[in-house]
């Protein structure tokens, strides 16, 4: 490897195969965030961690980037349907900024196992939260400014330490216990992610240069493209079997990762 205007290049050049590799994770990144409105970077880190030989750092740095410019794409016909609650938004994220850059900054300091064990039950509780069962339309309720707090803190905390957006646990919080509709919360929660993932991505600034851009470049462009489609048909997909497929698929990366560190 070799150094050009700061950022890591590889003589080698980029190889076909993982740039085809880079091509289907974005497709498959867009439309997980575009139709299930969470989820980008619970694959994303994965990804460039067992596809692209990504350190946890490099990993979760790099999916902040990508899942950003996804759920940016993703929120654009969000914005035009009305399926977005700014101030809900915008306040979670405010108020998680505290542990968001907080802990962003120490993530160099943490043993690389302990992220990834970490990340892995967070997995696990992601793919629960996907398993539950469609709730009855019922009328919307205001979110307690307490429930509000813990909310944004704890979501701060999963995109500081693990690059996660933490949208798989608004969708439900917004659902089930505020009686949101699905689309809106799924938007809302695309703001989320994105605010989140921005203000994680510049806190980890530091990280930028240790990584190859590559392919979380051709990442990222594929997921934008195809986050912005499937997130215009998501108000017509059967969402609730995506759900389960996806669900499965975070709990077999969990266990990998699981065993992976135990054996090492």
């Amino acid at each position: 490897m070799a150094t050009q205007g700061g950022f890591l290049w590889n003589h080698d050049g980029m190889t076909t195969t993982l740039i085809l590799a880079a091509v289907l994770s974005g497709v498959f990144i867009g439309g997980v965030l575009g139709f299930i409105g969470a989820g980008g970077a619970m694959i994303t880190v994965p990804i460039l961690l067992y596809i692209f030989d990504f350190t946890p750092l490099q990993a979760t740095t790099a999916a902040l980037a990508v899942v950003f410019l996804a759920a940016l794409s993703s929120l654009l016909p969000k914005f035009k349907s009305g399926d977005v609650l700014f101030k809900e938004a915008i306040t979670i994220w405010s108020l998680g900024l505290i542990t968001n850059i907080g802990l962003g900054s120490i993530a160099d300091s943490i043993p690389e196992p302990l992220i990834l064990i970490g990340f892995s039950t967070v997995l696990v509780g992601a793919g629960i939260s996907m398993l539950r069962a469609p709730i009855k339309d019922q009328p919307e309720r205001k979110i307690p400014v307490i429930y509000l707090i813990l909310l944004s803190l704890v979501i701060g905390s999963l995109t500081g330490l693990f690059g996660i957006g933490g949208g798989f646990l608004a969708i439900p919080i917004l659902v089930l216990f505020f009686h949101t509709p699905q689309n809106k919360a799924a938007g809302t929660s695309l703001l989320i992610i994105a605010l989140n993932c921005a203000t994680a991505f510049m806190a980890k600034i530091k990280f930028w240069t240790d990584i190859d851009w590559h392919y979380p470049l051709i990442i990222g462009i594929m997921a934008v493209l195809v986050a912005r489609v499937s997130s215009s048909l998501a108000p017509k997909a059967p969402t609730i079997h995506l759900k389960r497929g996806f669900a499965a698929l975070l709990f077999a990366i969990a266990g990998f990762t699981i065993i992976s560190n135990l054996v090492n």
